[in-house]
C-alpha cells in the first residue's frame, strides 16, 4: 500500500481558506495527482484542507472522505518564551525544547509538564488510533511497532491535512517522537509526503518513506515552494524568527 500525506497549499489562515499562491499551488498539485492511480482520499474538515483537495476531485470525478481527526493539532499548551499566552505545542525555540532530554523519547515526550496541561498525549492517542482504524480498514493492523498485513494490496491513499498532523501521523510510523520532527522537518504548502508498505516477510509490514515534503510540481511549473513552515535562515534577515 502506498500512502500520499499532503499539506494544505499556501494559507489564508484568517479565511482558512488559501492565499492566491496557495491556489497556484494546489492546481499544480491537482495535475500530478489527477496522473495517478489513487483508490481513496481523506481530508481534514478544515477550509484550507478541503480547498487544497478540491482541483484533484474536480479534475478525477471523485470525493473525499472527512475525517475529524485529520485536522490540524489543536491542544494549547504553556511554552517558556510565551508563558502568559498559550500556544500549540509545536514552534518551541530550539534552546527551549532540546534542554528535554525527554522530548527526544517517544515514551516519554507526553509526560512532561507543558504537555500534561495540554492534555497533548491523549489528542495525540485519539488521532493515532483513528489512522490505525482506518488502515485496519485498509488491510494493515497495528500489532505492536508494526502491522500485520491481514490484506495486503497496491492501493493509493491520500490525506490533505496539516503540518502538525502530519507529523503526528509520521512520528506513529517511524515510532519517534513528534517533538523531534515538529522541530526538524520543512513540510511545504501544497508538499507530497509518500511512504510505501514493507512486506519483508509475509504477514508482518511497516512503512518507508520514498521522500518527505516534495514540492517537485511546483517546480514543474515554474512556482517557487512558499516560506510558510519555515523561519530564519540567518538571524540577520527579514524572514520569520517566531
Amino acid at each position: 500500500m502506498r500512502i500520499l500525506i499532503i499539506r494544505h497549499g499556501d494559507p489564508d489562515y484568517e479565511r482558512d481558506s488559501l492565499t492566491e499562491k496557495g491556489w497556484r499551488e494546489v492546481e499544480l498539485l491537482s495535475e500530478r495527482l489527477a496522473k495517478m492511480d489513487i483508490q481513496y482520499f481523506y481530508v481534514s474538515p478544515l477550509g484550507r484542507a478541503k480547498d487544497t483537495a478540491a482541483p484533484t476531485l474536480r479534475k478525477m470525478n471523485r470525493t473525499a472522505e472527512e475525517c475529524q481527526w485529520l485536522r490540524e493539532f489543536e491542544p494549547l499548551i504553556t511554552k517558556p518564551n510565551v508563558p502568559d499566552r498559550p500556544s500549540i505545542p509545536w514552534d518551541w525555540l530550539p534552546a527551549d525544547w532540546t534542554r528535554e532530554e525527554a522530548f527526544f523519547r517517544r515514551d516519554l515526550w507526553s509526560a512532561q509538564e507543558a504537555m500534561k496541561g495540554g492534555k497533548v498525549g491523549e489528542e495525540y492517542r485519539w488521532i493515532v488510533d483513528n489512522f490505525d482504524g482506518l488502515l485496519a480498514r485498509h488491510g494493515y493492523v497495528r500489532e505492536g511497532e508494526l502491522y500485520r498485513a491481514v490484506g495486503p494490496n497496491r492501493d493509493t491513499l491520500v490525506f490533505f491535512c496539516h503540518f502538525g498532523l502530519q507529523c503526528i501521523l509520521l512520528s506513529h510510523l517511524m515510532q519517534v517522537s513528534p517533538v523531534i520532527l515538529w522541530h526538524h522537518l520543512c513540510l511545504p504548502p501544497s508538499s507530497v509526503t509518500t511512504l510505501y508498505t514493507e512486506e519483508r516477510r509475509k504477514g508482518i509490514a511497516q512503512f518507508r518513506a520514498q521522500s518527505i515534503g516534495d514540492v517537485s510540481h511546483l517546480y514543474a511549473g515554474g512556482e517557487e515552494p512558499a516560506f510558510a513552515g519555515r523561519f530564519c535562515e540567518i538571524f540577520d534577515s527579514d524572514e520569520r524568527h517566531d
